[in-house]
């Protein structure tokens, strides 16, 4: 619509046609996020319909060679993920929980991916290749969406914890099915049978590349200490990244799990969640870039066009049951495993709910897959995991609200905030007054510390011992002489 003045008014050729469309992709992520806020949509939404907008299918304001020279960003946006996806993977809580999440999470993920796959291939009759690398996308869940929830909420408790972990191993395991599946699609697509090579050595490099991640980690951790300045910490931090992104680009492996790892492994030797944040601080930019640049290249009509198919099916159709169908495997998984697992009943009835959301890592994946698979087989995988991705991601965290109320990990009432004895130690009931002061008080004590800058430290010291030499006897009396 506007790519005819678009391009009257920029230059064909050169840097500027590029830094003019980032720009754009920046804007309008931005504004469309005015419009999903009133709405109380998530951010991940507002910038898949933002790409869509300024996409070929409504204004094309994004020329081709700036989709084509931003290729790296799912590798880079999916290691901001994952680095922060490490910081809730603390041993001390997988020490308590670890074999009953584990189990929780197998059952979940392989139930999503089996159910998708037994729908895809015996049912609606589509290609072995796209029905196994799809089924395999249908076990991650989105850990931005979730842990936005989370924070948004001030939630806490079991429930939490239990689902923090399981996003988090979600994710790894995702990973691995999604390594097992490409390798086999690959073997399919050349005519042979996949073999246990073919199938295990892209997951043997992935566990090499996790074991790397850890090392990174631990290299980060010797690189930042407390005399680093905020600055220097994220440099170093930005550096590392991007240097294992380069090696997981170089041996053709998804930097995911690898970077989980570093996560974790810093997270665990340092204990430093200073360093999390001032990196969430950083990575908006890249995900909203990485997210529009997705929906710029986001085939609408092929998802609408009658002629768009995989097999006899139409794609709105088979996005609607991949829909559906990951909803359920996904609940029924994580109620099978927290029945098994003997998890309270406010735990196995809702944590299914929690686990809809799909966006991040999934189109991460998305995009490897249609660069690995090309042709029409990769165009559809990618055209559906995104339309989904937008439908998981507008009722997504609405559920996983919705699961947190109902799980009591959150509460807008000050009375199931805090639990207090209605009695006195002698017997006598409390009065309203009294019950109110106790339930301030404790949530006063569970409240963070304020960390202080060491200059700030430095500067209330120095004032401590000024106040108090202005106030000793010996300047006290040289004071009234004068």
């Amino acid at each position: 619509m506007l790519r005819g003045l678009y391009e009257t008014i920029l230059p064909a050729d050169g840097l500027t046609p590029v830094i003019v469309a980032v720009a754009i992709m920046l804007l309008a992520g931005f504004l469309m996020t005015r419009v999903t806020k009133l709405l109380r949509l998530p951010n991940v939404t507002a910038y898949v319909v933002a790409g869509i907008v300024i996409g070929p299918f409504c204004l094309d304001l994004v020329p081709q060679s700036v989709l084509t020279g931003t290729r790296f960003l799912p590798d880079i946006a999916l290691a901001f993920i994952a680095f922060s996806t490490g910081e809730y993977l603390r041993l001390s809580s997988l020490k308590k929980n670890g074999p009953k999440v584990a189990l929780i999470t197998l059952l979940e993920a392989l139930a999503a991916s089996a159910l998708v796959f037994c729908v895809l291939y015996f049912v609606l009759k589509l290609s072995f290749v796209f029905s196994v690398v799809l089924a395999a996308l249908a076990a991650a869940t989105a850990p931005a969406s979730t842990v936005m929830t989370i924070r948004q909420t001030g939630s806490k408790g079991d429930f939490v914890d239990t689902l923090l972990q399981v996003v988090a191993l979600d994710n790894v395991l995702g990973l691995l099915l999604y390594s097992a599946a490409i390798s086999v699609a690959l073997a399919s697509l050349s005519g042979g049978r996949p073999d246990a090579g073919s199938v295990l050595m892209p997951i043997v490099k992935t566990l090499c590349m996790l074991v790397l991640g850890g090392l990174f980690g631990a290299l980060m951790k010797l690189l930042i200490h407390k005399k680093r300045t905020t600055d220097n910490r994220l440099i170093i931090v930005i550096a590392l990244l991007f240097a294992f992104c380069g090696i997981c680009a170089a041996l053709e492996i998804s930097p995911l799990l690898g970077c989980m790892a570093m996560g974790t492994v810093y997270g665990n030797l340092a204990e430093d969640s200073s360093l999390f944040m001032q990196v969430n601080y950083f990575s908006p930019p890249i995900l909203l870039l990485f997210f529009v640049r997705s929906g710029v290249s986001f085939d609408l009509s092929a998802l609408f066009d009658p002629s768009g198919a995989i097999g006899a099916t139409p794609l709105l159709i088979v996005g609607i049951l991949y829909f559906v169908v990951r909803i359920a495997g996904k609940y029924l998984g994580a109620f099978a495993g927290c029945s098994i697992t003997g998890k309270p009943p406010k735990v196995r009835n809702h944590l299914g709910l929690a686990l809809i959301p799909a966006a991040g890592i999934a189109i991460g994946l998305a995009e490897l897959g249609a660069r690995t698979l090309g042709g029409e087989t990769g165009s559809a995988l990618h055209t559906i995991i995104l339309a989904s991705s937008v439908l998981y991601e507008l009722i997504g965290p609405a559920c996983g609200k919705l699961a947190l109320r109902l799980s009591g990990s959150y509460s807008d009432k000050i009375e199931q905030l805090v639990e207090v004895e209605p009695e006195k130690p002698g017997g006598e009931p409390k009065s309203e007054l009294e019950m109110l002061i106790e339930r301030i008080r404790r949530i006063q004590a569970e409240l963070p510390q304020r960390e202080i800058d060491e200059n700030e430290q430095a500067f209330t010291n120095a004032a401590q011992e000024h106040y108090e030499a202005m106030n000793s006897p010996r300047q006290f009396g040289r004071n009234r002489r004068r």
